[in-house]
């Protein structure tokens, strides 16, 4: 059998003693344990997602509640958004059964942990939405009667804080509900409470609304979906 200082070659001038055979021992175990608990780690955020994928991973995939639409892109939001979200929907804030079912299950860090996946997943990928352009002068107004750049930012893909969400290149249907369900918060079994976009949409039409949401949508931005297989 080999001794530790043929094992440890650091230890080669020092005597053989218990406690040196001791430290060989526990930084073997670290060595060999360090791949196993990063092994763990992996598979614990993957059976988190996993339940996000069916829906998010699924290029137009549609949602109906409360009409048809497709689910929103979620790989290249902002993490910060994206667990603002999660929260919202656990709370009750945000009114979808599908959604306050999956965030009910879920813990603080839970959504903190999906909430980065999904920040890094598919970065090294193109991002939807079309090519812009200037918008007509009729959207411009619009777009200065909701002060939407002074949040979401730079062409609506640069939020000046990460709680708000990038909207460019975003599924233009999805937006529209989204939009629309900031004008009936704490009405019923639908809508979204939040004073600042409730108080920004209430003055808009629905035909307004889609108007804007087909100009966020031509946008370029980091916004995808990212085709996924079921985790094993």
């Amino acid at each position: 059998m080999k001794t530790p200082s043929v094992l440890f070659p650091g230890l080669s001038r020092r005597p053989f003693t218990p406690r040196g055979l001791l430290f060989g021992l526990v930084m073997l175990a670290g060595v060999a344990s360090s791949p196993a608990r990063a092994d763990d780690t992996q598979k614990g955020i993957t059976s988190k997602v996993a339940m996000c994928i069916g829906c998010h991973s699924i290029p137009g995939y549609q949602a109906s509640f409360p009409e048809v639409h497709k689910v929103p892109m979620i790989s290249g939001q902002n993490a910060k958004y994206i667990a603002a979200a999660l929260t919202a929907y656990r709370q009750g804030d945000r009114k979808h059964p599908t959604m306050k079912g999956v965030a009910a299950s879920l813990t603080d860090q839970d959504i903190q942990e999906i909430a980065a996946y999904y920040e890094a997943h598919g970065k090294d990928l193109p991002g939807a939405g079309g090519r812009g352009g200037a918008p007509t002068p009729q959207v411009q107004a619009l777009l200065t009667k909701g002060n939407c750049i002074a949040c979401h930012g730079e062409g609506l893909n640069k939020p000046i804080d990460a709680s708000y969400p990038k909207l460019a290149g975003q599924h233009a249907d999805y937006l529209y509900v989204a939009l629309k369900a900031y004008q009936v918060s704490g009405k019923g079994p639908i809508g979204r409470n939040n004073a600042i976009m409730s108080a920004q949409v209430k003055s808009f039409t629905q035909a307004e609304l889609k108007l804007l949401a087909e100009y966020m949508a031509s946008l370029p931005g980091d916004l995808k979906t990212v085709p996924q297989g079921r985790f094993r």
